[in-house]
């Protein structure tokens, strides 16, 4: 090996112990001070997540959402006048998980079984100072808050959250079959002058309209008020799915 090889060795030797001695500490800290990070995009997607964010999506169940024209459904404002007389608002039940129905005091039919599953369902859930109930009257003339106390007591009613509402029998209306869409119409052709659906929502605690989806991934959207646990299967082979509404209030009262 010639002479000028092991110079030309030895120059690059000291270039590379210079290009240590002066580059590397200021690299060290640059990576000890957070200024170099690693350009991926998993890594920015997790930085730039906030605890809040990532909180919320580790709360959200797989319930889904009623969505109109693509858009989620809230609950539409509404005020009434319950059982106690106090006037009872859609902000009144901001924060809680509830059922809502559409009944009548004088139904001779579907209102006293739909009523004895949401007792199940209230006792279910005694514990949950979060959770309530919002049954609407579609005979309001008749149901009055004092008329509606005493349903109340007939059928144990103890939980703090459920109303028992009467008002404007427009509104009433219009809150179940556009509000809801839960069919609700006079009809005196039927047994009790009325016929409405039998039907349950599920209410989150922002006010969304809630529900599982069923075998072919579509959204449930209301569950049937109708058979009880203890039946099972009603004459028309139709399964109960109080069951169900329990496992998804429970669900829901975790978000």
């Amino acid at each position: 090996m010639s002479k000028k090889t092991n110079y030309s060795y030895i120059g690059i030797a000291f270039i590379i112990l210079v290009f240590g001695i002066i580059f590397v500490p200021k690299i060290i800290d640059r990576i000890s001070e957070g200024d170099i990070t690693r350009d991926e995009s998993r890594s920015k997607n997790v930085s730039n997540a906030t605890t809040e964010e990532k909180n919320t999506k580790q709360n959200k169940s797989d319930l889904s959402y009623l969505e109109i024209n693509g858009q989620p459904k809230k609950v539409p404002a509404f005020s009434f006048i319950n059982q106690d007389g106090k006037i009872i608002t859609n902000e009144d039940y901001l924060g809680k998980v509830y059922v809502v129905e559409f009944f009548f005091t004088t139904c001779p039919t579907i209102c006293p079984i739909m009523n004895r599953n949401l007792v199940e369902v209230q006792n279910e859930f005694k514990d949950f100072k979060d959770f309530g109930v919002a049954s609407f009257t579609i005979t309001p003339d008749i149901d009055t808050p004092e008329v509606l106390k005493a349903y109340a007591e007939k059928y144990d009613i103890s939980n703090p959250n459920w109303n028992f509402l009467t008002g404007s029998e427009v509104a009433i209306y219009k809150l179940a079959n556009e509000g809801f869409n839960l069919y609700t119409a006079k009809d005196e052709s039927v047994e009790g002058g009325f016929e409405h659906s039998g039907n349950f929502a599920l209410i989150d605690k922002e006010g969304f309209i809630r529900s599982r989806k069923d075998n072919f991934g579509n959204p449930l959207i209301f569950y049937n008020g109708l058979v009880s646990e203890a039946v099972g299967v009603d004459e028309d082979g139709i399964g109960q799915e109080i069951s169900i509404l329990k496992e998804d209030i429970a669900k829901l009262l975790k978000e």
